[in-house]
């Protein structure tokens, strides 16, 4: 069965009785874990329960062709519908997925998560075309999306959020579904139950050291400092950001400075078009980001978005490794911004 994206969360939360595999797969490595979490929790109660639960790896499965068998036979002791969780699944263990679904034997549910998986993943043709089995994509949230996540965490701890602080994290947040709940659970123990979160409280919470490391990287290539670009990247990747988290980050900045530029040459005043901004550019920024208007306009502009766009396009491409292609496409905007600097 192919579960669609945005079928996924309604999917894992109440499957049908006769699904027997799962393969959740996708670049958010956060939602792929959330998700499987949650379609456990369908079967077992407790995810720590041994005698239920079953943990393996990918690895330990292509070691061992006949241990998944086994312990989707097996039966528990205590009663009850088992659980076999399969971690860093990849297409080597296709096959053994594949006779355990034509095998029949057993009740379990197994629930494998893999990273991304192309089109043409043996593992996930497996998972979408047989009987009893779904494949469950995890994308990257999108700004809806992940303004949802927010909204809805904070609302179950009975805090409200203001229309300039969700911008914000929106803008903020987004490579990683867990990270991002995480950081919308801390918010609401800094505002506590039936308080809410402003413009301020969620600078304070959430100006760690990654997505400063994400705002140096995306100033640096908008200002043309490639030097900068290669150091921020990799403090990016080390922090857990992706790829395609980070090419969006880069687009959104663009598309801000487009906007901006466009009303401050229309004769609006520069400071007001700032502090009206969605999400709002933070202050200690605000130089950096003028300066930049001055020269990301027309063909220039549009060429970088172009870059932003064909390189998160490669990082869905299956055998493209997606780091390499997200740093050369920032190199490139770093270099264009060198050149719209030596012109003026």
């Amino acid at each position: 069965m192919k579960v669609s994206a945005n079928q996924a969360d309604a999917f894992v939360r109440s499957p049908p009785h006769d699904l027997r595999v799962a393969v959740i797969y996708g670049p958010d490595e956060g939602l792929v874990r959330e998700r499987a979490l949650k379609l456990g929790e369908t079967v077992v109660a407790d995810l720590s329960d041994p005698f239920l639960v079953c943990d393996l790896t990918g690895t330990e499965l292509a070691a061992d062709p006949a241990l998944l068998a086994d312990e989707v036979a097996a039966i528990s002791m205590m009663g009850g519908r088992r659980l076999i969780r399969v971690r860093e699944a990849t297409d080597t263990v296709s096959r053994i997925v594949a006779s355990v679904l034509e095998d029949g034997l057993g009740d379990a549910l197994t629930v494998l998560q893999a990273g991304q998986l192309g089109p043409r993943s043996s593992l996930r043709i497996l998972a979408e075309k047989s009987t009893g089995a779904a494949a469950i994509p995890c994308y990257v949230d999108d700004i809806s999306a992940l303004e949802q996540v927010i909204q809805e965490t904070l609302r179950d701890h009975g805090v409200r959020i203001t229309a300039d602080a969700s911008a914000w994290l929106v803008g903020r947040l987004g490579s990683d579904r867990l990270v991002s709940r995480g950081e919308a659970e801390k918010l609401a123990l800094y505002a506590g139950p039936g308080g809410e979160v402003g413009i301020e409280d969620a600078m304070a919470c959430i100006g760690d050291s990654a997505a400063d490391s994400l705002d140096d990287l995306i100033y640096a290539a908008a200002d043309g400092d490639s030097n900068l670009v290669d150091l921020s990247i990799m403090r990016c990747f080390q922090a857990g950001a992706s790829a395609v988290g980070i090419l969006r980050a880069m687009t959104g900045h663009l598309l801000k400075l487009e906007s901006a530029g466009v009303r401050v040459r229309q004769g609006e005043d520069a400071g007001a078009v700032l502090k009206s901004l969605r999400p709002p550019v933070f202050y200690k920024l605000e130089r950096r980001f003028r300066s930049q208007m001055g020269i990301w306009r027309g063909p220039a502009l549009a060429r970088a978005l172009q870059l932003t766009l064909e390189a998160e396009l490669n990082c869905k491409r299956t055998g493209i490794p997606e780091d390499p292609v997200c740093g050369r496409a920032l190199l490139q905007i770093a270099s264009l911004a060198r050149q719209l600097r030596n012109a003026r």
